[in-house]
């Protein structure tokens, strides 16, 4: 059998490409939103129902995938998950009610939460701990194209036939790629058989903890986890980080339009800019860490790092952008926003196989997704109030919990050991 050299990047630059088109999908409706607004008689509060709604399917789809992708592996989840999004966002075509649009948003929540816990899960399966957070640099900067590539694309592609065709045409993009995704991931590195001898001894060069290979133990139970202070570290961090990103993947295109009055086609001259931050820190963040992990530091100490510096970029330019009086100041500060951001993150998601063993990292992954949902939801929830006579009080929040989230990091996670499969085990719970 012929051997693939550097497959593992195949992989995960595979699941790169998907996680553009999964930011493409979710953003259509939002880049489209004055326009499908006027079409189904929807207003601004609809708009967060909505929001809500995708948001709360999103946070059950990350626990369920995260459970499920510990159970049937890595290729099968990804796929299930690709299939239903794609369908789902297709159907947005025959969309003639808002009730309608509400349902469908309830299943593209649930599916496109997937491919956060698989691509989590195919990172510490195919990665040494030293590229991981490279590795999940590559997976994030997926989401930052895709959010740049969205507002241009669907921009032209609403002028070019409207938006109901647009939903069909970026709902083919996800089935295309399944193709070569069941193609490429035959199995997992310890019996994919394009996978060289050296590559899987590269893989395999960790800890004696080390991730075993998946299916090696059984799927540790929610409430074993959540028995560690290593998870709730992970779990508050994103629950008071994640709402940023948020922020402006779902109302950036609004604040753009109410804030500066722009239209469908000015947003897309716009609202790709602040993504390419995003793109930048999702790779140096990965790359931060990776170089002093190279240098002799411990995976963790230089994750924290890597997360302390993104908070300290974030902090300020959120306080600036509470007064950007001019589109182009406002997006640039937001790109600044999102650089840190990705920066902290990248880290932070790739921490579940820094703190614990393989059966537990898809579930871990999972449950943290569902915790940044719940956080992101509160934000969600506040923006129609908080924003009435502007957008400054709801970036000044934003500040303020960010900060906390780097606490959740380095208190709750300082000083605890790598937990085994076996370990957890001895905890488990029937769930």
């Amino acid at each position: 059998m012929a051997k693939v050299k550097g497959l593992r990047w195949l992989v995960i630059g595979l699941i790169g490409l998907v996680t553009v088109i999964n930011y493409i999908d979710r953003n259509a409706l939002a880049v489209m939103w004055p326009a499908v607004s006027r079409d189904i008689g929807a207003g601004k509060a609809d708009y967060a129902l909505l929001v809500t709604m995708f948001m709360i399917a999103y946070a059950a789809g990350q626990s369920l995938f995260g459970k499920l992708l510990d159970r049937i592996g890595t290729r099968i989840g990804f796929v299930i998950a690709i299939a239903v999004w794609s369908v789902s966002i297709g159907a947005h075509a025959l969309v003639r009610s808002l009730g309608a649009l509400l349902c469908l948003r309830v299943t593209l929540g649930v599916s496109e939460a997937g491919n956060w816990p698989g691509a989590v899960k195919a990172n510490a399966l195919w990665f040494p701990p030293q590229e991981r957070a490279f590795a999940q640099g590559i997976f994030n900067a997926g989401a930052a194209i895709g959010a740049i590539i969205a507002a241009p694309a669907v921009a032209a592609l609403y002028g070019a036939f409207g938006w109901r065709a647009t939903f069909v045409l970026v709902g083919v993009l996800g089935l295309v790629w399944l193709v070569p995704w069941l193609f490429v991931y035959r199995a997992d590195p310890d019996r994919h058989p394009w996978l060289s001898d050296e590559e899987r001894a590269h893989i395999a060069a960790r800890p004696a903890t080390a991730e075993a290979p998946e299916g090696a133990a059984p799927a540790p139970g929610m409430l074993a986890l959540l028995r560690y202070r290593q998870s709730w570290a992970i779990l508050l961090g994103r629950f008071f980080l994640d709402p940023v990103w948020w922020l402006f993947v779902s109302w950036l295109p609004i604040y753009l339009a109410e804030t500066f009055g722009f239209d469908v086609k000015q947003i897309g001259m716009f609202g790709w800019v602040p993504f390419v931050g995003a793109m930048l820190g999702s790779l140096l963040g990965g790359w931060f860490s990776g170089v002093l992990i190279a240098r002799g530091w411990s995976a963790l100490a230089a994750r924290k790092l890597a997360i302390a510096i993104g908070c300290a970029i974030m902090l300020p330019a959120l306080l600036l952008t509470a007064q950007a009086s001019t589109p182009l100041a406002a997006v640039l500060l937001i790109a600044v926003i999102l650089f840190g951001f990705q920066v902290a993150i990248n880290n932070i998601q790739t921490m579940p196989g820094d703190y614990f063993a393989g059966g537990a990292v898809g579930s871990l992954a999972g449950i943290s997704g569902t915790a940044a949902v719940a956080g992101t939801l509160i934000t969600t929830w506040l923006v129609p109030v908080m924003t009435a006579q502007g957008y400054a009080p709801i970036f000044a929040l934003a500040a303020a919990i960010v900060p906390l989230a780097l606490l959740a990091i380095l208190i709750l996670g300082r000083g605890v050991p790598r937990i085994a499969d076996a370990t957890l085990q001895t905890k488990q719970d029937p769930a």
